[in-house]
C-alpha cells in the first residue's frame, strides 16, 4: 500500500472537515451544546465533522475499522489490519468559547503500529502530516523537533484535568516542578496541537494524563517522525492507549521523566 499517497488523501479529508468547522464557528450557537459528562461538552459541529471524516475515510480504505470520539461510526472496532483513530474537533471547549485553537486529528494504525498521522489546526490553516518512516510535514514543508538540550531553556505544554480529579494534587506538584525547571508552561487546549507543535519545534515537550487515543494518536506519529520521542510518564509503555503521554525533542526527555519520577507512581 502507498501510505504516502494515502496520507495526502487523508489530509484532504481532514481539511474538508476543518473547513466545515471554520464555517460553523462564524455563527455558532452555544445553546446547542450538549454535555456528555462533567465539563465534557459536545456540539453538532463535532458530530457532523466526524460524519464527514468517517465517510471520506471509508472511501479511502473500506476495510478499516474505526475508533472515534463521538461514535458516529458505531461501536469502536479495531480491525485486524487497519484502524482509523479520529477526533473530529480536538479542543471543543476552545471552539465553544470562541478561542482560536482547535483541530482535526486522524491517525491510521496497521495492526498495533501507527502508519499515518494528520493534525489539521483549523484557525491557522496548518496541516501537519506524517507517515511511518517518511518524515513529518507542515503544509508540505518538512518539520523537525527543536535542538534545545536543556529543560531550563525549554517551553513545555500540558493539559489540565477537567473531570477526573483523583490525582490533581500530584499533578499540581508536577506542575510546580516544571514551573521552576523550564522557560514556561502552556495549556493550549488541544492535545493534538500540543504534539504537532512539539514535532514542529515550537515546544520542547508535552505531558498529560487521563488522555484518550483519539486525542494523541496522530500527534504521537508526528513527533516520532519529526525526530522526537514519545512514551508514558515513567517508561516506554503504550502512549496511544495508555492514558498518559510524555513527548519531547528527545534531548530533554530524561530530564522530564526525572521530574515525573519524583511524584508519579
Amino acid at each position: 500500500m502507498d501510505f504516502i499517497q494515502l496520507s495526502l488523501e487523508t489530509a484532504e479529508v481532514a481539511r474538508r472537515a476543518g473547513q466545515f468547522i471554520r464555517q460553523e464557528a462564524a455563527g455558532f450557537d452555544r445553546s446547542r451544546v450538549q454535555h456528555k459528562g462533567l465539563h465534557d461538552m459536545v456540539s453538532y459541529v463535532d458530530q457532523e465533522a466526524e460524519k464527514l471524516l468517517v465517510a471520506g475515510l471509508r472511501e479511502l480504505l473500506p476495510q478499516a475499522g474505526f475508533i472515534t470520539e463521538e461514535g458516529t461510526a458505531g461501536a469502536p472496532s479495531q480491525a485486524e489490519e487497519f484502524t482509523w483513530i479520529i477526533d473530529p474537533l480536538d479542543g471543543t471547549t476552545n471552539f465553544i468559547h470562541g478561542l482560536p485553537c482547535y483541530s482535526v486529528s486522524v491517525a491510521l494504525m496497521q495492526g498495533s503500529e501507527l502508519v499515518i498521522g494528520v493534525v489539521y489546526e483549523v484557525n491557522q490553516d496548518e496541516c501537519f502530516r506524517a507517515v511511518r518512516g517518511g518524515g513529518a510535514f507542515c503544509n508540505e514543508k518538512p518539520i523537525h523537533v527543536s535542538e534545545t538540550a536543556e529543560l531550563n531553556h525549554s517551553l513545555v505544554a500540558t493539559g489540565f484535568p477537567y473531570s477526573n480529579f483523583h490525582r490533581v494534587d500530584t499533578y499540581l506538584a508536577i506542575l510546580k516542578e516544571f514551573m521552576g525547571a523550564t522557560n514556561g508552561i502552556r495549556r493550549v487546549g488541544s492535545a493534538a496541537v500540543d504534539l504537532a507543535w512539539v514535532a514542529a519545534g515550537r515546544f520542547e515537550g508535552y505531558f498529560e494524563f487521563n488522555i484518550n487515543s483519539y486525542d494523541v494518536a496522530a500527534g504521537i506519529l508526528l513527533v516520532r517522525e519529526a525526530g522526537g520521542h514519545v512514551t508514558q510518564f515513567l517508561h516506554e509503555g503504550d502512549p496511544v492507549f495508555g492514558r498518559e503521554v510524555l513527548a519531547s525533542n528527545q534531548t530533554v526527555h530524561a530530564q522530564m521523566q526525572q521530574i515525573m519520577q519524583q511524584h508519579w507512581s
